[in-house]
């Protein structure tokens, strides 16, 4: 969330950010209820004081024997009293209203963030590597799995529904030696401490990261529980350290985790529905940097080169993309696609994202440090990014590294985790 300071103070800055975003959020509605809010505050402060002093005359007449004048200024309390808790009701009505309207409020831009409806104001800040050339025309991984007999659409559909996928063989083992390789190399190279959180959390932990209540209908939601799959591992992570308060010397604390990760796709009907690029499961490695304000920038860096690292060792072509204003997410401050290059779609697809929150979340979990001098506990920034998308990465490899006869090459990093497996074979 906003820090409240920070509209009351610079209200502008704010409306600038919801334009650039391009949000319907209700900003005049909130600065209105907060005026009002704070208003009557400071009428039932008042009133609370001539309360009290009036119970003092009270017992001042008493003591005098002016017990008539004692009784009319009970009743006259009295009535004070019922005003107060009316005011009081009202003011409870309009605190809660302002929590809603606050929990709508996107986090701030950073100025480096390219100004932009929509991804095509997005901007491209480095690439690596070239396109895979072919002599024969490339095909898609929905294709090419299914006849390596290592993707099963048809079987996933019957046992759960549509946008599910059945990996079996090679397939199976390639995810796995993917999510091994990624956590072999993050854990022992960048610096991360694995871990497996819950694949269900509760609500506050979504509220925590932004999730709710803004994007309910993405989630997959247990009935009858406090309990949601989760979207990725960013929500159990970021919230291990909910309310706390840590010091500022485990600044960054740097997590990683391999997990399930459920979303509904609500309101991507019809876009990339073939293949593995947007089901309701797939893995996701998620890398979590628990960061100082001062440093938070530096953090983002490092760790989008983490998840870039992870691409180069695979000899896959992509890109680094800035996302636009009206193309970030919620409780962004600033985000780096890193987009890899698909041969047969003739295009780039994301494949991680990579997002300094600022404070942002942090806010909304109560996430803070000491200072090492001792001063009050401060927000913390938080950092994260996907390292990588595993069922993407698939997707990449199936595609780049494709051979005329339908099979395909395993990138020499991932074959000791193979069992020395060079090439997937179609299936016979």
């Amino acid at each position: 969330m906003l820090a409240r300071d920070l509209y009351r103070s610079d209200p502008e800055r704010v409306r600038t950010m919801l334009a650039a975003r391009h949000t319907t959020a209700e900003f005049d509605r909130l600065l209105e209820v907060d005026a009002a809010w704070r208003e009557i505050l400071v009428e039932v402060e008042e009133l609370k004081a001539r309360r009290n002093a009036g119970s003092k005359e009270i017992g001042d007449f008493y003591r005098e024997g002016r017990g008539d004048e004692a009784e009319m200024k009970k009743a006259e309390m009295a009535a004070l009293g019922e005003e107060i808790k009316g005011l009081e009701g009202r003011a409870k009505e309009l605190e809660t209203e302002l929590a809603e309207l606050e929990q709508t409020m996107p986090n701030l831009l950073d100025d480096s963030v390219p100004i932009g409806a929509d991804e095509g104001a997005n901007r491209v800040e480095r690439a690596s590597g070239s396109p895979p050339t072919f002599d024969f025309e490339p095909r898609a991984h929905w294709d090419l799995g299914p006849e390596l007999g290592i993707v099963d659409f048809e079987r996933a559909a019957k046992v759960a529904s549509s946008r599910f996928a059945v990996l079996k063989g090679a397939g199976a083992a390639l995810e796995r030696a993917l999510i091994s390789f990624m956590l072999d190399l993050h854990t022992k190279e960048h610096g991360y401490t694995e871990v497996i959180p819950p694949y269900l959390v509760n609500s506050a932990s979504l509220f925590g990261t932004g999730q709710l209540p803004k994007f309910a209908d993405d989630l997959f939601r247990v009935e009858d529980f406090d309990l949601y799959l989760i979207p990725t591992a960013e929500v159990p992570i970021t919230n291990l350290h909910r309310d706390e308060t840590l010091q500022e010397e485990q600044l960054p604390l740097r997590y990683c985790a391999s997990t399930p990760c459920f979303r509904s796709e609500a309101g991507s009907y019809g876009k990339d529905v073939r293949g593995l690029i947007r089901l309701h499961q797939f893995h996701k490695v998620e890398l979590v940097q628990f960061a100082h304000p001062e440093h938070s920038w530096e953090r983002l860096e490092e760790l989008t080169g983490h998840a870039e690292a992870v691409l180069k060792a695979l000899d896959l072509h992509y890109r680094v993309v800035s996302l636009a204003s009206g193309d970030l997410g919620f409780s962004a401050a600033k985000t780096y696609d890193l987009e890899v290059w698909l041969p047969a779609l003739e295009c780039y697809r994301e494949i991680s994202s990579c997002t300094n929150f600022t404070d942002f979340q942090a806010r909304r979990a109560h996430l803070r440090y000491r200072p090492a001098d001792g001063a009050k506990a401060r927000l913390l920034h938080t950092v994260n990014g996907s390292g990588l998308a595993v069922g993407r990465t698939m997707v990449a490899i199936l595609e780049n590294y494709q051979q005329a006869d339908g099979s395909v090459i395993v990138p020499e990093v991932l074959r000791p985790y193979m069992n020395g497996l060079e090439v997937i074979e179609p299936a016979r």
